[in-house]
């Protein structure tokens, strides 16, 4: 009975141990990573994108593991899950590809965010290929009235877990949009916009050195950095593009309010709710 009941005992105990190794989910985008400054090198198969892509991400996931992350998790974010391969990430960090549904896994209980390759909101001057999650079908995105974009909704998201996001890396757009947000976050501009597809941008060698040191200090910063919460009620609106009207039944999607032939808003208790009610496409 009583070998019985030190394994119950450790049976129990096994999830809680499992929960004090420091993890990070690193979201990862084409867009911010320095040398890509115009749309047709964002093609997931293009060589030069997976290669600059991925030394990174490589150059990221180092520095999480100098600064005490036991356990790296790199989501390949951009255009399908398509860019990044099991063959070239980090021999020690997790692969995750496919779609993550609203939650992005968050659930899991990461002990922080990072995003990588990141650009800025739809609308930004000089922001590199700024864009609200699609460039083609998404005109603005607003939340409780104000312009957000990946940053800013992603951030909120994690919030709503209580998951910081302590590291950012992309241009100088997206470097500061999360600053705004979350001033104690490590960022790195790999890249300044000049215009939409004009870029001034760090050499490959440079930008990982960069990110890399970025990524130790913001994974020494686990516990410092406050997540961003947005307190309830939230309001999400997307506003598509003039190519785009509203679905027939768009009146009726739960929490959904018309607002016009392109334009609708859900409300929700808190970020959470707005957020699985709306729907981006």
């Amino acid at each position: 009975m009583k070998a019985f009941g030190i394994l119950a005992a450790a049976v129990l105990l096994a999830p809680l141990a499992a929960q004090t190794r420091k993890s990070i989910l690193l979201i990862t985008d084409a867009e911010g990573v320095a040398g890509i400054c115009r749309q047709e090198q964002t093609d997931p198969k293009d060589p030069e994108l997976r290669a600059l892509m991925t030394g990174e991400i490589n150059a990221a996931v180092e520095g999480f593991l100098e600064g005490g992350i036991e356990d790296v998790y790199v989501w390949d974010g951009h255009d399908g899950s398509a860019t990044l391969s099991a063959l070239t990430i980090h021999p020690k960090a997790r692969l995750i590809l496919g779609g993550l549904g609203r939650t992005m896994t968050l659930e899991r209980g990461y002990s922080a965010v990072g995003v990588l390759g990141q650009h800025a909101m739809a609308g930004v001057r000089a922001g590199i290929m700024a864009h609200s999650y699609s460039s083609l079908g998404i005109q603005n995105l607003r939340m409780n009235g104000r312009n957000v974009g990946e940053i800013g909704t992603r951030a909120a998201l994690a919030g709503a877990f209580g998951v910081p996001v302590i590291f950012l890396s992309g241009d100088k757009a997206a470097a500061e949009e999360l600053k705004s947000i979350v001033p104690e976050a490590e960022t790195v501009a790999v890249m300044e916009g000049l215009a939409r597809h004009v870029c001034i941008s760090m050499s490959a060698e440079m930008s990982r050195q960069a990110i890399r040191a970025a990524a130790r200090r913001a994974a020494a910063k686990i516990g410092q950095v406050p997540p961003y919460r947005i307190a309830g009620p939230v309001t999400i609106e997307i506003e598509y593009t003039t190519r785009n009207s509203l679905r027939l039944d768009a009146a009726h999607a739960l929490g959904g309010e018309v607002v016009d032939d392109r334009t609708i808003r859900y409300r929700g208790a808190d970020f959470l709710d707005a957020w699985t009610r709306a729907r981006l496409w």
